[in-house]
């Protein structure tokens, strides 16, 4: 018998966490106090106020979403203020009921103030490793380039995540506003990921066609595909990506914030998973997105008719479809898979 479905059951149900960018989930109270300290000014003065400022509900496009990042990275220069956030970052997924989370970011926008690039990716990985002693998720770092920027750059930030690869870096990423900005262009840093054995995603599909996710897929070889949302306009494409079990990472209400999709009711999601696609939900903001990944579970229930034995299922995607070594992701699964039993057995007592 599966339980009724709420919040409280959602937020207690194993989740993992495989899309969330660092600039884009910093706590309201956070950004008033490091805006002090670093004078840099914030829209509003107080953390409520701010929380609401901060959620896009008024983009038209991806690139609209993206503009409110200026506000969080203007006081992510410095090691505390970065270590700080992740640590806080970290404890907050914990608390929402994740168990992991791969936490993305693009180093290269968080040296402006003189700080190295292996700087910038040490010090969020002392603040997630600090928060796991403390009881927060177990967390990794997906290091991102970004398609405006040129193919060095990207290549340079490939460099630096295979450089981390052993040390809590997981997987080399490309994001950054999609149409006009091929992954093709950036196919040099993929390969070289690949050839050092790091893991690879990327955002496609999201702010342009299924040809986007086709360049992810085909010329940079992507393990997982941020968005994937325009992928089901490629049958054959969505076929291969199903055959080969590339999970999809899939942000519900930023992709209705960015004009993805028009409607929670006429996000994809329903008919990937109905096929059988290896998908998992994901945050994408906590700030931005004003959600959770709780919030995000219980969107699918409401809008698009998930119940708890499927909702489940996803989540499980999520541990399967980690970038940690495998011994280690069947030791999350195995842990998940009992407290979900223990949760339908809850219901039925």
């Amino acid at each position: 018998m599966a339980p009724m479905i709420h919040s409280e059951l959602l937020r207690r149900l194993p989740k993992a966490e495989l899309h969330c960018h660092l600039d884009g989930s910093v706590r309201p109270e956070t950004l008033i106090e490091l805006g002090r300290e670093y004078e840099q000014p914030m829209p509003r003065d107080d953390a409520a106020a701010l929380r609401e400022y901060m959620r896009v509900d008024d983009a038209r496009s991806l690139e609209d979403y993206l503009a409110r990042f200026d506000v969080t990275l203007s006081v992510m220069q410095t090691s505390e203020a970065l270590e700080r956030i992740a640590y806080e970052l970290s404890m907050d997924a914990a608390a929402d009921g994740v168990r992991y989370i791969e936490v993305r970011y693009s180093p290269v926008l968080n040296v402006r103030g003189g700080l190295e690039l292996g700087e910038a990716v040490e010090a969020p990985l002392r603040g997630l490793e600090r928060a796991e002693r403390d009881g927060g998720a177990m967390a990794r770092v997906i290091v991102t380039g970004l398609r405006h920027m040129t193919a060095d750059v990207s290549l340079e930030l490939a460099k630096l995540a295979v450089g981390y690869r052993h040390r809590g870096v997981v997987g080399f990423d490309l994001a950054g506003g999609e149409l006009g900005n091929p992954a093709h262009v950036h196919a040099a840093a993929f390969a070289y990921a690949r050839e050092h054995d790091l893991a690879c995603t990327c955002h496609a599909g999201e702010g342009a066609d299924a040809s986007y996710v086709r360049d992810a897929v085909h010329v940079c070889g992507a393990n997982r595909i941020g968005h994937a949302t325009r992928l089901f306009e490629d049958e054959s494409l969505t076929q291969y990506v199903n055959d080969r079990r590339i999970a999809l990472e899939i942000c519900l209400t930023s992709n209705v914030q960015t004009h993805a999709v028009e409607s929670y009711q006429e996000h994809p999601l329903r008919m990937y998973y109905d096929r059988g696609m290896n998908v998992v939900l994901n945050t994408d903001n906590r700030l931005m997105s004003g959600t959770t990944l709780t919030d995000e579970y219980l969107r699918a229930a409401t809008t698009l008719g998930f119940t708890f034995d499927e909702l489940a299922e996803i989540a499980m995607n999520g541990f399967a479809s980690a970038f940690i070594p495998w011994e280690e992701r069947e030791r999350l699964i195995a842990g998940a898979r009992a407290d979900i039993s223990a949760l339908r057995g809850g219901a039925a007592a």
